[in-house]
């Protein structure tokens, strides 16, 4: 008796392992904010039972139905999205799965009870079923019915997952069979290497399950002849200003979305390259590629990741600007595959027309997108012939970049505070048209002197030339190393050239000198003087060119050579 009683109790045990090893649960769906899933997870619970909410990963929370025996759970799968109660593309999930629970609230933790039968269908016609299993031989003879780019699909999906990283070819070839194996194992299925028809389908549900949310859908922008997919459920139509169509952010995440379209030559394909990289909404940091018909242009910093995508075809510049929250790049990546894989043209550009100007025009907009500004805009000067700038260490100060002109970033040599000077060097080859010659005489006190420099940044385009006086051949304090000057000068003429008559260059300028206690007069200027520059330039190999006569150059040939030598430095 004691025998059959411990029998009875052995088959109960298996029973209830087997029962628990076959729960699963109906994911509906997912949703990147835990706000938004509880708002998703009332929804649910208002009107269907079962309802339960859990963690899926860092970012991820999922809202599922169950938990129920994989037969009920298949069948309650089939009536509810014939009643069109859940997405077509809910599917059913492993309790691995989970991880914290979140609703109901106050709730035991539902991942390890037991299995609850489903209700029965609502339907009066038996729903059509997937089959819940395949040997390998029906596995495979299915597989063989499918097309080459149904199993490239499959590829990118195990690629997304993670568990492929081959060429995407639609050959089921060792790695894809590894892989497919993998993923099974991963998933609680026996690791055959060969997908069954409901393994493909949860694949592929899994694989489409990082968009929900997004409300991917084709949009026809006819206005500036694009037609693409977006994530449309984030965004809205915003307004139009040439050459863009602007979507703005709905969602929390502060995804953003604008369109660009214009006639317009290959060179000003190519300018456009240049332009966008300025503005606000690109970061500096990332990789860049100029192709001969299309650009890619990806920006990241702590908060965005933007992606800019342009093509050129038959003198129509059309393309996109995406800006996409930091630390999502996995939904990033299929987003930006499914927007490049559809993106399509009509005849026609965006209409300048369209965006009338309006009153708050500004040079900081490039069609309603800020234009990243500089934190400091001063200037320096070419000592050498392979683009070398001298300028005042004032100007740096905690810059995260560094350019030169108008495009051209630069590393910096070195920043002597002391000394006021500071060496950059081009990160890209220049041929300056020329650079400066150092005055190695004595200048005579009173003589004229002429600074120039970008006294209104690049606003301009070109330096201005301020006249002044050599007042002393010292500083305030007695110091060698400068020379005072009698001028009035702009902050951003600081490390501009210091030249006399003949345009030989006589000394850096530095920024106003500040003394404790004391307002100095505006015309109290400071530079630093040949010899010391060439002495500390000298440390770093640096050769300069020099003159020991004094010539006598008109304004408009002075004003030529300072246009030549000076050059805009700005602190980013």
């Amino acid at each position: 008796m004691r025998r059959v009683i411990l029998a009875a109790l052995v088959w109960l045990a298996a029973s209830s392992a087997a029962v628990a090893q076959d729960r699963v649960w109906i994911q509906v769906e997912a949703q990147p904010s835990l706000r938004k899933a509880q708002d998703r997870v009332r929804n649910y619970a208002a009107r269907l039972p079962d309802v339960a909410g859990f963690q899926l990963s860092a970012r991820w929370y999922g809202i599922a139905l169950g938990p129920y025996s994989r037969a009920d759970a298949t069948q309650r799968l089939a009536a509810l999205r014939a009643e069109g109660l859940v997405p077509r593309d809910s599917y059913l999930v492993e309790p691995a799965r989970f991880e914290r629970q979140f609703w109901p609230i106050g709730a035991e933790d539902l991942r390890n009870t037991t299995a609850i039968v489903a209700p029965a269908p609502t339907l009066q016609q038996e729903p059509e079923l997937r089959p819940a299993d395949e040997t390998p031989r029906q596995a495979r003879a299915a597989e063989a019915l499918l097309s080459r780019d149904e199993k490239r699909l499959l590829q990118t999906a195990l690629a997304s997952e993670g568990f492929y990283n081959s060429t995407i070819d639609g050959l089921f070839g060792r790695g894809t069979r590894a892989s497919m194996a993998n993923w099974q194992a991963a998933n609680g299925f026996e690791a055959t290497g060969i997908l069954t028809t409901a393994q493909r389908v949860a694949l592929i549900d899994s694989y489409n399950s990082i968009l929900d949310g997004l409300g991917m859908e084709r949009v026809v922008a006819a206005e500036a002849g694009i037609s693409m997919l977006m994530p449309s459920a984030q965004i809205a139509f915003d307004e139009f200003e040439a050459p863009f169509v602007h979507y703005r952010a709905t969602g929390e995440d502060g995804i953003a979305l604008s369109l660009i379209s214009q006639d317009g030559s290959r060179a000003r394909f190519q300018g456009l390259y240049d332009v966008l990289q300025t503005l606000d909404a690109v970061p500096t940091d990332g990789p860049r590629e100029l192709r001969r018909d299309s650009f890619t242009i990806t920006g990241i910093d702590a908060t965005r990741h933007t992606t800019v995508d342009v093509r050129y075809e038959d003198g129509a510049i059309k393309g996109f600007l995406l800006v996409w929250p930091a630390g999502d790049e996995k939904r990033l990546t299929r987003v930006l595959s499914e927007m490049r894989a559809s993106f399509g043209t009509l005849p026609g550009t965006l209409d300048p027309a369209l965006s009338p100007p309006s009153e708050d025009q500004s040079l900081d907009l490039l069609a309603g997108l800020e234009i990243r500004q500089p934190q400091r805009a001063a200037t320096g000067f070419f000592v050498d012939g392979r683009g070398t700038v001298l300028t005042a260490a004032e100007t740096l100060g905690a810059c995260e970049r560094v350019s030169i002109g108008a495009d051209v970033d630069a590393d910096v040599v070195f920043a002597d505070a002391d000394l006021g000077l500071a060496l950059l060097k081009p990160k890209r080859a220049i041929s300056p048209i020329a650079y400066a010659t150092f005055q190695s005489s004595v200048p005579r006190l009173r003589d004229e002197v002429a600074v120039a420099g970008f006294s209104y940044g690049g606003d301009l385009g070109a330096p201005t030339l301020t006249l002044g006086e050599l007042a002393d051949l010292k500083g305030l304090d007695g110091e060698d190393s400068v020379k005072r000057l009698k001028l009035r000068a702009e902050p951003g003429d600081s490390g501009g050239p210091v030249f006399d008559r003949g345009g030989a260059v006589l000394g850096l300028l530095r920024p106003a000198p500040e003394r404790d206690g004391q307002v100095l007069p505006d015309t109290v200027r400071l530079a630093v003087d040949a010899d010391t520059i060439r002495s500390r330039l000298a440390l770093e190999g640096v050769a300069i060119e020099e003159v020991d006569a004094f010539a006598v150059l008109d304004p408009v040939e002075l004003s030529s050579l300072a246009a030549d030598i000076a050059v805009l430095v700005e602190c980013w």
